[in-house]
């Protein structure tokens, strides 16, 4: 059957798209307020990556049966991802913007996890294929978020702790 895929793949579409415009008006904010945005070389190839991962499981994921177990870890990633982005607030943006002289958030799930961020970034990459049974997709995604990460969280380290 098909329509669970697509419920699932168009909840996480949606998703998706409704956080870029909450993204962009975040960023340009904090840049007109006098932060700068550090280290966007790699991040075409952040919005390149997970373009593809959703488009390969639009073209993968429908007819497949569901895996209730992995749905069910998708689905706690989904509050964390909540909790992590309400916690961030106005501050939260997919891109690596600094403000000068602001305190680093220390609250909520960043109590407990330098990047809570990160980690449902690669749950996510990783579970939702799986929810699908699509074990090589899992991997291939995974293996290019890791690259992608290292790049990206070694940055925001740099940027946030001189």
């Amino acid at each position: 059957m098909i329509w669970p895929g697509v419920a699932i793949l168009g909840f996480v579409t949606l998703q998706r798209a409704s956080e870029l415009p909450i993204a962009r008006a975040n960023t340009k904010r904090l840049l007109a307020n006098g932060a700068i945005e550090v280290a966007s070389g790699h991040y075409p190839a952040i919005v390149a990556l997970h373009a593809a991962w959703l488009a390969a499981l639009w073209l993968q994921a429908l007819g497949r049966p569901v895996h209730l177990p992995f749905l069910a870890l998708f689905v706690l990633l989904q509050g964390l991802r909540v909790w992590t982005l309400r916690t961030l607030g106005r501050r939260w943006t997919t891109r690596i913007i600094v403000v000068p002289g602001e305190q680093l958030v220390a609250r909520g799930p960043y109590r407990y996890v330098r990047h809570p961020n990160y980690l449902v970034v690669i749950g996510e990459i990783a579970v939702l294929p799986l929810v699908f049974g699509l074990w090589p997709t899992a991997l291939l995604f995974s293996v290019l978020n890791a690259i992608l990460l290292a790049v990206r969280i070694r940055a925001e380290d740099r940027a946030l702790h001189p």
